[in-house]
């Protein structure tokens, strides 16, 4: 199975390579070590769209993960996607919502799931103090507000530059513990136990 991901820069292969490893280290992690899908890293959200819809239209098992980018207010990713201003994605005709998964609200949302981590990542410096309330869910967490709670935490740390999506978020992908962040976010949980699923585990 293909699992087409948002991420990663587009025509970029240095963060390419780094995307697809922080995804694989994830899941492997999450308990797929030995029954990984293949990992294609797309760049933008609508290219990892354009090609999911793609490997569908061969026949080729394929599952999409990108950013909802927003809150959701259904229970279907696909619905969400059509909804959202910007994507207006179709679902198409040969899928279910079981091969449409959506990072809530963003990938660096599950970054919050697991604290100990990024107090161990940024080390000298940083100021968890800058973080939104653990107590908050981080599915209602904004994009914006995320970005800038990490930036304002990393600001001063001696020993890494302030959080950068390019530099760091992929390399902390492969760190954080994906049990942590099944149990902060349902979608999350709903991602991982579909990837179970379906590569028979």
């Amino acid at each position: 199975m293909h699992l087409y991901v948002e991420g990663g820069g587009d025509k970029n292969k240095s963060l390419q390579i780094a995307c697809r490893k922080g995804f694989r280290q994830f899941l492997e992690k999450a308990g797929l070590k030995g029954h990984m899908p293949r990992i294609v890293a797309c760049g933008g959200r609508q290219q990892a769209y354009d090609d999911f819809c793609t490997a569908l239209r061969q026949g080729k098992p394929a599952m999409l993960l990108v950013d909802s980018e927003d809150a959701v207010a259904t229970q279907s990713p696909w619905g969400h996607l059509l909804q959202r201003a910007g994507d207006g994605w179709p679902q198409p005709p040969e899928s279910t919502d079981d091969h449409c998964h959506l990072m809530v609200q963003c990938m660096e949302s599950w970054f919050l799931a697991d604290r100990d981590t990024l107090r161990t990542f940024f080390d000298q410096g940083y100021n968890e103090k800058a973080l939104p309330s653990a107590e908050r869910p981080i599915e209602s967490l904004e994009k914006s507000s995320i970005y800038q709670a990490l930036s304002a935490a990393t600001r001063a740390c001696k020993t890494k530059a302030p959080y950068n999506k390019g530099e760091h978020s992929f390399d902390l992908l492969s760190h954080v513990d994906p049990v942590k962040v099944a149990a902060a976010s349902p979608w999350a949980d709903r991602l991982v136990k579909s990837v179970k699923m379906a590569m028979g585990i």
